[in-house]
């Protein structure tokens, strides 16, 4: 042998000792990516603080076993979120209004003496806007948004979603999610979309006590965290955008949820109606006159997947989105954030998370094993040469501690094999 083919040898046999990285494990969708000591079992698992999790496959009886049928009973919801919730009151970060009262489909109202335009209040149903809450999009961006999922309409959406290369925000409804178990995975783990919470039964939330707002918000996330391979919701929608300052809370503070609105509305959902309160053609001209609008404030518009005529409203309205410029995006990553509390998207890798502790992040890009979906350009191809916008993640990559080790052996090799040829 050789003095060259020896050093070759030698330094080839450090570069995989030294950089070689440790094979990435990866854990099936039904298994629970926390350590079991961690504070978020005590939150999020059927078992007792410590038990080893180990959640049934999608779609399966064992996996929607435990999870309430209906409406969530008030007395058998988990010890920890009713303890979450008295110490959040106990601090004062609970405002102390009352619930608001509806019927019929009319905006609830609040008792006399309890202005909903008050910063005590503060309704989102009657557009008073909470600092922190997401209503608006960056300018130029269309917000991807789509309510009350999965449903049987909902496959024509997201295989038009795919064939043009876009990614979605569904706000889900944890009753439809037990219902429709292959749908909701299509659009988790084969669009990759993200996933984020719009309760479990679908109603005003205002009108609800503390402890049925916990069971409302809490069984869905949990049944997505389930069903995600441990991934904790980032955000929700309320059902008819009915919010308030105490029910906001109650999400950011026990949950470490982000309040969704929108800024404009085709009123979609009612085209399924026995008395829709607009046509398709409506519904289309509203689309036109925002889409070749001013771009100065982005959009988040109200869509549903509730029916055939709801999907095929955005469908038809998708073409103005690309013709006329408008970066799209999902709304979960408008804020070039993580769209889930420990996981930058539906593929990339989970952390252990504390629910509500704002200090816990997802992993860093760089070691993941995917990274973050960009946005859609206006050209209706994924990406976009140029500096990126606000709202998006830096093109600049990311090299790891590994590879510039690895660059500095090859170096080393190429040194030592040209000292050993010239000499």
């Amino acid at each position: 042998m050789s003095c060259l083919t020896a050093v070759l040898l030698l330094a080839t046999s450090a570069v995989y000792a030294t950089v070689a990285p440790t094979p990435e494990v990866t854990l099936p969708l039904n298994k629970w990516y926390h350590e079991y000591d961690h504070p978020v079992h005590a939150l999020f698992k059927r078992g007792a603080v410590g038990d080893a999790v180990s959640y049934s496959a999608v779609g399966t009886p064992e996996w929607a076993t435990g999870f309430p049928p209906g409406v969530p009973d008030t007395a058998s919801l988990p010890q920890a979120w009713v303890d979450a919730l008295n110490a959040a009151v106990k601090a004062g970060k609970i405002p102390d209004i009352p619930v608001s009262t509806g019927s019929n489909g009319m905006n609830p109202v609040y008792p006399t003496g309890y202005d909903p335009m008050s910063p005590t209040v503060c309704s989102s149903t009657w557009k008073c806007v909470i600092p922190g809450d997401l209503w608006d999009a960056p300018a130029g961006v269309v917000g991807l948004s789509f309510d009350d999922g999965p449903l049987p309409p909902s496959p024509q959406l997201y295989q038009f979603l795919a064939n043009n290369s876009e990614h979605a925000t569904h706000f889900f409804i944890g009753t439809n999610i037990l219902e429709y178990p292959d749908i909701f995975m299509t659009a988790f783990a084969t669009n990759h979309d993200d996933i984020a919470v719009h309760t479990w039964t679908h109603p005003y939330m205002t009108t609800k006590t503390n402890l049925e707002v916990l069971g409302e918000l809490g069984w869905t996330m949990e049944l997505i965290q389930n069903s995600t391979g441990g991934r904790v919701p980032k955000y929700w929608r309320p059902p008819y955008g009915d919010c308030d300052t105490r029910v906001r809370a109650i999400a950011k503070e026990v949950f470490g949820l982000i309040t969704v609105i929108w800024n404009q509305d085709t009123s979609d959902w009612t085209l399924s109606e026995p008395y829709p309160a607009v046509s398709p053609e409506e519904v289309q001209q509203q689309m036109t006159k925002w889409l070749t609008g001013p771009k100065d404030t982005g959009l988040i518009i109200l869509e549903h997947e509730l029916s055939d005529k709801s999907v095929k409203a955005f469908m038809d309205a998708y073409p103005l989105m690309v013709s006329n410029g408008w970066k799209r995006l999902s709304v979960a990553q408008l804020d070039a954030g993580p769209a889930y509390q420990n996981s930058w998207n539906s593929t990339s890798q989970v952390n252990p998370a504390m629910v509500g502790n704002s200090t816990i992040q997802p992993p860093t890009l760089s070691n993941t094993s995917t990274t973050k979906p960009s946005g859609t350009s206006a050209t209706g191809k994924p990406g976009s040469s140029g500096a990126p916008d606000a709202n998006q993640k830096s093109g600049a990559t990311h090299f790891s501690v590994a590879s510039l080790a690895l660059t500095g052996i090859i170096a080393f090799i190429v040194a030592t094999a040209g000292g050993i040829i010239m000499a």
